[in-house]
């Protein structure tokens, strides 16, 4: 059974840094491609990061450019978001999120919740 659990979030002032993490159990990371999406509230998630599983190519939302970096670490099954420079408007639920290929539906955990503010 596919699961991912996230950890890392918490309180932190703006300017503040975070480090996400996203664990596997149940398969292989190396095969999936990995996204980080948020979820303000009254707001609509969105997506935040997301590394291929191919040649590890990475995106990243507008919002979070040259702040927020993605990384994988295939020997710990763990992807990472490492969240520097952090803004009020970055507080949201974050979810992480596996999908096999570009045609499959992403299979979610359960959040992490982070919030920021002075």
């Amino acid at each position: 059974q596919v699961q991912l659990v996230e950890s890392g979030g918490g309180l932190v002032q703006p300017g503040g840094s975070l480090r996400l993490s996203c664990a596997a159990s149940g398969f292989t990371l190396d095969y999936y491609a990995i996204g980080w999406f948020r979820q303000a509230p009254g707001k609509e998630r969105e997506g935040v990061s997301c590394i291929s599983s191919s040649d590890g190519s990475t995106y990243y939302a507008d919002s979070v450019k040259g702040r927020f970096t993605i990384s994988r670490d295939n020997a710990k099954n763990t992807v990472y978001l490492q969240m520097n420079s952090l803004k009020p408007e970055d507080t949201a639920i974050y979810y992480c999120a596996a999908r096999y290929s570009s045609t499959s539906d992403w299979t979610f955990g359960q959040g992490t919740q982070v919030t920021v503010s002075s």
